[in-house]
């Protein structure tokens, strides 16, 4: 019995061992699987629990204009944080920050009370207001370097560039439109957690992974941008109007060199601004072009050989009835040629043009112009305007429509159409991105001219823009956008505007508008200047040509395009005897002191623009006569060919700004 006992003890020890083998077995391998195998996983959820992962504004990378001058930049700035538990004093340091952040001791009290040991107390602060914060030295007041979105040209290009809100997402332009390439990667700061979960410090950890987004090189000249937007208000402004838009298009290649819009707004201060400065009506908006439609009624029909340059056209003395309604033309026209329809701009002789193209020849081409469908421009918000299938069109709409009442474009529409005729009939791909540059500068990808399509042959072109000439010369309706020195090649607009309450047309509220391009022979410059109800007068040659002769004038002028034409005025051109020392032209500028003994008889002479900022270079260039190059931006610092010599057509003329220190 007693080795039966012993047997059987014996037999259970080793069940039990065994039993203690396997536990010990199977706590290994649990033991082994979670600390190699899901070790990082089981890592990660640790950290978790104690510590606190606060995001950081992200850079965005900077947005350049033609000539390399950033349009938008992101600023390091610092951020005040607080760490209420290491702050011995909250209602005293409430009472000191509250003056120097500008928000209520009782606010700031709030937000450092509780069981937070992280909070932000400020973000982005100005360079003096972190200065006084410093000089306080509390503990447990802290900061952290956060990028500002900083517009250095202000109010030059804001409808274009955009602006960005507090995240920093794009909300407008080409912020908003390259939002994903523009915005870099999010910063962190870590803080620590208790065992309860509660905020107890910063380790101020910052991520290595956070980085600047890519830049962005626009088409846009912020020296051709600010001429625009400077002669569009002069234009609202004295027209006494309630807003206007004004585009520059180089016709050949789509790029677009200037977009303006009045009232504008500066973008770094957005919360001043209305809905309505933000909206960049250029390409958000649509409006009754008017009279400016003809051009491409007449180009379809010379095309389509249903008329010629020699064809004539009874103008019925400025009354014509076509389907129950009755047309009139501002003067009593008897015959007029096809160019003078142009000219002189006459609604009954467009309408008989218009029934001999038909609704279906009509419609296609202005469909084929680009009226009626987006561009797909590079900016946001874009319109296609509205323009009704021919087989919607009753009675008198053909006619109504070929001197352009009953279809709504966008400015960019029209001023992309006109380049086409400027171009010799191929309409462009319109755009504002030159470039996407990495952090380095080097291109990453590269925009190029695209045509869409051949609207009109080269010859008919040709025809159209020789017609287009009559309108701003002598007794034609745009004579006021005549630019000395250049032919001009364009048409006047004027459109009584839809009213939502009749349902009509508004009895005095017009939409008056200029289009063309400059040099007529070889354009360099497509530009539209629309003024949005006027009240001085309604119509365009009055309005709007003087704008845009304005704009090309200085633009030309920028752009160093030598005059095609003789000048009828010799601004700038000194004269006298060889035996006498010329004088020059005094201006209003007080740094026009140019010494007599230096200037040269005879050539234009060279002003001094030393100390000078862009816009009063500008000014004087115009004054002058002189075609500079402008190079950098803020004073003028250097010049070349210098003060008071005479200039001659093998000179480098130019002119460098710096900023002022």
């Amino acid at each position: 019995m007693r080795d039966e006992r012993e047997k059987w003890t014996r037999l259970r020890i080793r069940a039990i061992g065994v039993v203690f083998v396997l536990l010990l077995t199977v706590t290994v391998a649990r033991a082994f699987y979670l600390q190699i195998y899901e070790q990082e996983r089981f890592s990660s959820l640790a950290e978790k629990q104690h510590l606190k992962v606060v995001q950081l504004t992200p850079s965005r990378g900077a947005i350049y204009d033609a000539t390399n001058s950033a349009l938008a930049v992101s600023v390091e700035m610092d951020s005040l944080y607080a760490e209420p538990r290491n702050i011995e004093d909250i209602p005293a340091t409430a009472a000191q920050l509250s003056p120097i952040l500008g928000i209520p001791r009782e606010q700031l009290e709030k937000k450092m009370q509780g069981s937070k040991g992280f909070v932000w107390l400020q973000r982005r602060l100005t360079p003096e207001v972190a200065a006084a914060v410093r000089k306080l030295e509390i503990d447990g007041l802290a900061f952290v370097k956060e990028p500002k979105r900083f517009y250095p040209n202000a109010e030059i290009g804001s409808h274009v560039v955009g602006f960005t809100g507090l995240d920093p997402e794009g909300l407008e332009g080409v912020e908003k439109k390259l939002d994903s390439i523009l915005l870099g990667n999010t910063g962190y700061m870590v803080t620590e957690r208790d065992a309860l979960g509660r905020d107890i410090g910063t380790r101020g950890v910052m991520k290595q992974d956070a980085s600047s987004g890519q830049s962005v090189a626009l088409t846009i000249d912020k020296n051709i941008q600010y001429i625009t937007e400077k002669e569009l208000a002069a234009a609202v402004e004295s027209s006494r109007a309630k807003g206007g838009i004004a585009i520059v298009m180089e016709p050949g290649s789509g790029k677009i060199l200037a977009m303006a819009n009045y009232p504008t707004f500066n973008p770094n201060a957005v919360a001043k601004a209305s809905p309505a400065a933000l909206r960049n009506k250029a390409i958000t908006d649509s409006f009754e072009p008017g009279s400016t439609m003809k051009v491409f009624l007449i180009a379809a029909a010379l095309e389509e050989k249903v008329v010629s340059p020699q064809d004539w056209f009874n103008c019925e003395n400025g009354v014509y009835t076509i389907g129950g309604r009755t047309i009139h033309d501002t003067h009593k026209y008897g015959r007029l040629s096809v160019g003078d329809i142009l000219k002189y701009s006459s609604n009954i002789g467009s309408a008989k043009i218009g029934s001999r193209l038909g609704p279906e020849r009509l419609y296609s081409y202005l469909r084929n112009f680009g009226f009626g469908a987006r561009s797909n421009v590079d900016l946001p918000g874009e319109v296609s305007g509205y323009m009704r299938n021919k087989s919607q069109w009753y009675g008198v709409d053909l006619a109504t429509i070929s001197f352009g009442q009953g279809i709504s474009v966008s400015s960019l529409q029209l001023v992309t159409a006109i380049s086409a005729v400027a171009n010799g009939g191929n309409l462009m791909q319109p755009y504002v991105v030159e470039k996407i540059l990495d952090d380095k500068g080097n291109t990453v990808k590269q925009f190029t001219p695209v045509s869409r399509q051949r609207v009109i042959s080269a010859e008919t072109a040709k025809a159209v823009a020789k017609m287009m000439e009559g309108v701003a010369a002598e007794g034609g309706t745009g004579t006021s956008a005549s630019v000395d020195g250049f032919k001009v090649a364009g048409k006047t607009g004027t459109a009584q505007k839809a009213d939502p309450v009749t349902r009509g047309y508004s009895i005095d509220k017009r939409t008056a508008s200029f289009v063309g391009f400059v040099p007529a022979e070889q354009p360099k410059l497509a530009i539209l200047v629309v003024v949005d109800e006027p009240k001085t007068s309604p119509y365009g040659g009055v309005v709007a040509a003087p704008a845009f002769s304005a704009i090309a004038k200085q633009s030309l002028c920028y752009l160093r395009v030598s005059p095609t034409q003789p000048l009828k005025s010799k601004s700038g051109v000194v004269e006298g005897k060889k035996s006498e020392p010329a004088k020059a032209e005094a201006i209003d500028v007080a740094a026009e002191e140019v010494p007599q003994e230096s200037v040269s008889a005879g050539g234009i002479v060279m002003a001094n623009f030393h100390g000078l900022s862009m816009r009063q270079a500008l000014q004087l260039m115009e004054k002058r006569g002189l075609n500079v190059r402008l190079i950098g931006s803020g004073r003028v610092v250097e010049q070349n060919p210098p003060p008071g010599r005479a200039i001659s057509p093998a000179d480098q003329v130019w002119v460098r700004l710096a900023p002022s220190a």
